[in-house]
């Protein structure tokens, strides 16, 4: 590679990384509000990701001498009633809610988006009896869903993952066929079926690509829900069991016998399911600005 080249690729890679900077500028200006809750996001990736370099302490360790220690310096935001470090707890905490928020919205938008693009572009007796199926669903709030099916399917990691993904299924499910019964009567897709292209390449190529901006707006909107249900159904007894750090859990084992003489078991996990939802709700907002026109002021 001659110089020339070399410097012309340095000069379109420093161009692109200050057109991407730029964005994120336009970004922070535009919607504050959603910058915030983005940093609030990327704050509990980086305690998911690096908790075992945040805290020094096990989340499961036991230490009966500083059983119900009030915040400290050694302790930051004290310890539960069996010795445990509140402030490791939170941490590793914030791992499995991502775990389970991310799992969980993955596999009920995909099997969401599946039959919502089959419903709405085939139609038909499929489209007949998924959306009756889907109203039935729906008939129920999430979380009474969420409890039914954690409840057959019984307490673990996986079986909350899959408990909270049903539920999300309907909701994505009829916002994807909503916009595939808009988008299927586009010049582009009659244009499409002119030339000769499959209806499966159709549904796949030109009418599921444009169907991502809504989903990404109820995807992040999701994300926010299934950290409640999944605390829900923790404080519950009917998520994730011991000795998991769940933040429902730990409201679950401190709310009723600890409230009064430890405030602090209750107040920072709540505060934590809280800012996380929030944050969460910020981006979400933002992010149905930029990608819908209508909404745009």
């Amino acid at each position: 590679m001659s110089t020339i080249d070399f410097q012309t690729e340095l000069t379109a890679a420093g161009a692109n990384v200050k057109s991407r900077w730029g964005a994120v500028r336009f970004f922070v200006r535009r919607y504050p509000l959603g910058a915030g809750g983005a940093v609030i996001i990327a704050m509990m990736v980086f305690a998911a990701l690096f908790a075992p370099y945040i805290t020094m302490y096990d989340p499961l360790s036991t230490n009966a001498a500083a059983s119900l220690a009030r915040p400290s310096a050694a302790h930051w935001l004290g310890c539960d009633f069996m010795g445990r470090d509140l402030f490791a707890r939170i941490v590793y905490g914030a791992r499995l809610s991502l775990i389970v928020a991310v799992c969980s919205v993955t596999l009920g938008c995909t099997v969401g988006v599946s039959i919502g693009l089959l419903g709405g572009y085939l139609g038909g007796w499929f489209d007949l009896i998924t959306q009756r199926f889907l109203e039935m669903m729906q008939s129920l709030p999430l979380l009474v869903m969420a409890i039914v099916m954690a409840a057959a399917l019984g307490p673990s990691l996986p079986n909350t993952i899959l408990a909270i993904a049903f539920v999300l299924v309907p909701t994505v499910a009829r916002v994807i066929r909503a916009n595939v019964l808009s988008l299927r009567e586009r010049p582009f897709v009659e244009a499409a079926k002119a030339i000769g292209m499959s209806e499966r390449r159709i549904a796949i190529r030109h009418v599921l690509p444009n169907t991502l901006a809504p989903l990404i707006v109820l995807a992040t909107a999701q994300f926010g829900s299934t950290i409640l249900i999944e605390a829900a159904l923790s404080f519950l007894g009917l998520g994730v069991p011991e000795p998991h750090p769940s933040w429902g859990r730990m409201l679950s084992e401190s709310a009723a016998e600890y409230v009064r003489t430890a405030p602090w078991l209750v107040i920072f996990p709540g505060l934590a399911i809280s800012f996380v939802v929030f944050g969460i709700n910020l981006l979400g907002d933002a992010l149905r600005d930029m990608l819908d026109p209508r909404q745009r002021s």
